[in-house]
């Protein structure tokens, strides 16, 4: 008797994204497929068979699917994390696989045929105007006012999107938008003000499961970076009602009927309103990661099971505490070290970076350096906790770049703010009394020191914090254990420069200037950054 072949699905993706649903499908006993087009993509070794493709190929994808289908058996095709479902929609339409019709994935992922869904049956959303490749960009002007948000059509991760208050920003944000857009299209839409929500749902024959309800930290205006989130939402039940009954309008909408559903959801003044809904799995590691941590749940394992057509199980959440995921992140420059980052750490622990990398400010939900996850019964503890061991990474930038010195002389990204500001009328008075270059006497006679203004106490007690939440005294306390200087009373050698660039870009501004400064020093590099640092700050 010819024994039951195992059950295969097939994984677009094999990132760190995806790993949970590699790791879940195997302990159901079922045989892995991945393709990726990173042949060193981390989920290959834990699959079963992998095949080098680029998810973003469609018809290359179907081929393939279809060819396992037909050879050895398939029974479905599946992706969490990516912006690909309606790549896995098409080839399980090609297939004869289980899954959402690839119209319907269309309109999950291209945010102009979403509005229209949205606009046809009255799902509340933005108002907004479509503009291909440049066309009526001037003309969209007239009907959408300012602010407003301009993105492409057809990207993730916040990539291309960003607010724009007046005309001066428009044509930059605009190109932006559609330097990211593979179609060549953009949408100008109304901003709304309001927190925002991410949700999680699975349906199974029209029936929408709600799996998590988080609320996200949004920040660094006009972008919109997602710094962390935190679930479940500490909303009352009468706004999270509102919004779960708008997210499951704009799923019915859609006609998700089977498969996963995630939705961006903003609380406003005239009530819930749909940001964007996409027919998958949530990414930024909601699904994955902190959504089982705080219900028991293994929403992956269960959207799983929906993929091959089998009903997903029981989602009653066994569990109910609070998780707390939190990103770290850097000014630009080219990493020479990422120091105090613990993999243990937490119940998750997440490195993008690595030394030799050229890091930015993030744009973008992509351009983060690694992300801590924490779990626990007290909402506090978890979110404290993940924020602190956040705090405790310190990205150390290669001396002499001269992207990190155009940050700090904020001569670009103009649009970040400082980390850091003297608020006392003294202190501010004494910085502008300091040479602005360092001083070669002083540095002969005592080596470089940073000097500590005369109302220093003052200045440090006051609640004063940078990006990820250090206070003034210890940024400046980590500065003097890593560089090895003194902080003297008095002028100190270091000069104006040292404490522009700490006020810019916190620890990581005072280390770059005082490594910068010895390699000037010892081996006279990077004189230029130095030689026009008089007339380089516009504030002190």
């Amino acid at each position: 008797m010819k024994a039951e072949r195992r059950k295969r699905i097939y994984i677009l993706g094999a990132g760190v994204m995806q790993i949970p649903a590699i790791r879940a499908a195997r302990d159901f006993g079922w045989e892995v497929v991945c393709s990726d087009g990173n042949s060193k993509a981390p989920g290959i070794e834990e699959s079963d068979f992998f095949e080098h493709i680029d998810i973003r190929d469609k018809e290359k994808i179907a081929e393939s699917v279809v060819t396992w289908k037909n050879g050895r058996g398939l029974d479905g095709v599946f992706t969490a994390g990516t912006d690909f479902s309606a790549c896995v929609a098409y080839a399980a339409e090609k297939a004869d696989l289980p899954g959402i019709g690839y119209e319907t994935a269309l309109n999950a992922s291209d945010k102009a045929r979403m509005r229209q869904v949205f606009h046809k049956y009255q799902v509340p959303s933005p108002r907004f105007v479509e503009v291909c490749d440049g066309g009526l960009k001037e003309e969209a002007l007239a009907s959408i006012s300012f602010p407003l948000v301009v993105k492409p059509v057809d990207n993730m991760g916040a990539r291309g999107i960003r607010r724009v208050d007046c005309k001066e920003e428009y044509n930059e944000a605009f190109e932006r938008a559609m330097a990211y857009s593979a179609s060549k299209k953009v949408i100008i839409e109304e901003y709304l003000e309001g927190p925002e929500f991410s949700i999680d749902a699975l349906v199974f024959n029209g029936e929408i499961n709600i799996c998590g309800v988080a609320d996200r930290i949004i920040r660094f205006p006009p972008y919109f970076i997602e710094t962390g989130h935190t679930m479940p939402t500490e909303f009352g039940e009468v706004p999270v009602k509102n919004v779960v009954q708008v997210f499951k309008q704009g799923v019915k909408a859609l006609g998700i009927n089977n498969g996963a559903a995630k939705g961006d959801i903003k609380l406003t003044p005239r009530g819930a309103v749909v940001g964007e809904i996409a027919a998958r799995l949530s990414g930024g590691f909601m699904s994955g990661w902190t959504y089982p941590l705080s219900s028991g749940v293994n929403l992956t394992a269960a959207a799983l099971k929906i993929a091959v057509g089998e009903h997903p199980g029981s989602l009653e959440e066994k569990t109910h505490k609070i998780s707390a995921e939190r990103a770290f992140y850097s000014i630009p420059g080219t990493i020479q070290s990422i120091e105090g980052f613990d993999r243990q750490a937490g119940n998750a622990a997440f490195l993008s970076r690595n030394a030799g990398d050229v890091v930015s400010f993030p744009h973008n939900n992509v351009e983060k350096c690694g992300n801590y996850i924490f779990s626990h019964n007290d909402r506090n503890s978890a979110t404290s906790a993940a924020e602190e061991a956040c705090r405790n990474v310190l990205v150390r930038l290669k001396p002499g770049e001269l992207s990190t010195l155009s940050f700090l002389q904020k001569r670009s990204d103009k649009w970040v703010p400082d980390a850091y500001q003297f608020t006392v009328r003294e202190n501010r008075d004494w910085i502008k009394s300091l040479k602005k270059i360092p001083d070669k006497q002083k540095i002969g006679e005592s080596g470089i020191t940073i000097g500590k203004p005369p109302l220093f106490e003052e200045e440090i007690n006051f609640i004063n914090v940078d990006w990820m939440g250090r206070t003034m005294l210890q940024s400046l306390n980590s500065i003097l254990k890593e560089t090895g200087i003194r902080q003297v009373t008095g002028d100190g050698s270091t000069g104006a420069g040292f404490w522009h660039a700490f006020f810019r870009g916190g620890i990581q501004g005072g280390i770059w200037y005082i490594d910068t400064l010895k390699e000037f020093i010892n081996n006279k590099s990077y004189g230029e950054c130095f030689s026009g640092w008089d007339n380089s700050f516009e504030r002190v």
